[in-house]
């Protein structure tokens, strides 16, 4: 399964699961790695204006089934600022 935007991913945390939509994806060129941006399902921002919690991952897939997908936490500070920056440009551009 490749991962797009608009997918729903479910994610295991603490003994459950949760849902959560892709909403941005970035595959930096000085960086091997990929990262995606993610909002539960049910918190989708819609047109009042309130902010929704985002969480961020670092992903690698290895193949097209959907077991597929392996997320990793976000580790260091230069990958925190590189998040922050894409989105800030992905926000000014839907602006």
């Amino acid at each position: 399964m490749a991962l797009e935007v608009n997918d729903r991913i479910v994610i295991p945390f603490e003994g459950e699961e949760h849902l959560f939509e892709v909403k941005y994806i970035f595959e930096p060129d000085d960086s091997e790695h990929s990262y995606v941006v993610v909002v539960p399902v049910g918190e989708i921002e819609e047109d009042d204006g309130e902010e929704v919690e985002a969480f961020a991952f670092r992903f690698v897939e290895h193949g097209d089934g959907d077991d597929d997908l392996e997320l990793f936490a976000i580790e260091t500070d230069e990958e925190w600022d590189m998040i922050e920056e894409m989105l800030a440009a992905v926000q000014d551009l839907e602006a």
